[in-house]
């Protein structure tokens, strides 16, 4: 078979050529998205050692399914939906296994940075940031990410997560509420260990919005 009529064009052209055992189709699907993956993989653990390691999972997770893929909605929107449940499950492991990490995970605290730097208080915003979203819940995180970060719709967002639109939307308000209470308090902890994970003690309604 020539090579000409073997391109695919469309997603779903491109994840059954995968699905066939087409390299290049797969290499391709792996490029163009690979840095996007990644991008919503670091916001969600805040570590990028671990974003590496969950992007390398979604990718192999992803040439396992690629042939369950049937085109009905963007093969982005598939694969990103498939990088977040990735990164849940990820985030469930590593909580099972540590309640408390050791500053290990976002980045250094607050007040290291280099003294005298004219942007020093920038520097520490966006460690408060970074900090504050990692220890939404991840229902909220998961959102807040999707939407405040990555730029995605609500209706995008609720494709991708396999939720309402309207749930997506009140996922939304609440995890910014929550953000600007962390943030509020991101000097002292008020008793509370500032490497927590996000899923430690929180209300019901912040339990994951997803659905495999």
């Amino acid at each position: 078979m020539r090579v000409a009529d073997t391109i695919p064009g469309t997603d779903l052209e491109l994840a059954q050529a995968s699905a066939a055992g087409n390299e290049w189709a797969f290499e391709t699907i792996y490029r163009s998205h690979v840095r996007k993956v990644y991008s919503i993989c670091l916001r969600m653990l805040g570590d990028p050692l671990d974003a590496e390691e969950v992007t390398q999972d979604v990718f192999i997770r992803l040439f396992q399914k690629i042939g369950t893929f049937r085109g009905d909605s963007a093969l982005s929107t598939w694969l990103y939906r498939l990088a977040v449940n990735t990164a849940l499950m990820f985030l469930r492991h590593k909580q099972r296994q540590l309640k408390y990490e050791a500053n290990g995970g976002l980045s250094p605290m607050p007040g290291s940075a280099p003294p005298g730097s004219r942007r020093d208080g920038l520097w520490l915003d966006r460690i408060a940031l970074e900090r504050a979203i990692a220890r939404l819940p991840p229902g909220y995180r998961t959102v807040f990410v999707l939407h405040d970060i990555e730029g995605y719709q609500h209706e995008e967002i609720a494709q991708m997560l396999g939720i309402a639109v309207g749930t997506a939307k009140s996922q939304l308000h609440k995890a910014r509420l929550k953000m600007r209470q962390l943030l509020r308090g991101m000097g002292p902890d008020r008793g509370t260990s500032p490497t927590r994970t996000s899923s430690g003690p929180s209300s019901p309604s912040s339990g994951e919005p997803l659905r495999s």
